[in-house]
């Protein structure tokens, strides 16, 4: 999903992925910096979580970076959940 200026570059776009049931990931939201703070990212999302709730999805996740929390929750309607994370770091997983 893309947001084109009035000369058809593209500023911001986001990828939504899904895992085969209810839930929808939103991926990778991005503006352009001289575009940013004027509702774009604000529509992308909305875009997003209208077209996943049209596909039958019941929840839309993202993370996200401390400093970005006043966009996600104030902005676009997410609400804080406990959610896990592991590292990936193969040398430090031992045998499980």
């Amino acid at each position: 999903m893309g947001d084109r200026s009035a000369r058809r570059a593209l500023v911001g776009f986001t990828n939504v992925a899904w895992d085969g049931g209810d839930h929808a990931f939103l991926l990778d939201p991005k503006v352009r910096p001289e575009h940013q703070r004027g509702g774009i990212g604000t529509e992308l999302v909305r875009r997003a979580a209208e077209g996943a709730a049209r596909a039958g999805f019941t929840w839309l996740h993202v993370d996200f970076e401390p400093q970005l929390r006043g966009f996600y929750f104030a902005a676009c309607g997410f609400r804080p959940t406990e959610a896990g994370l592991i590292a990936l770091d193969l040398t430090g997983l031992g045998s499980r």
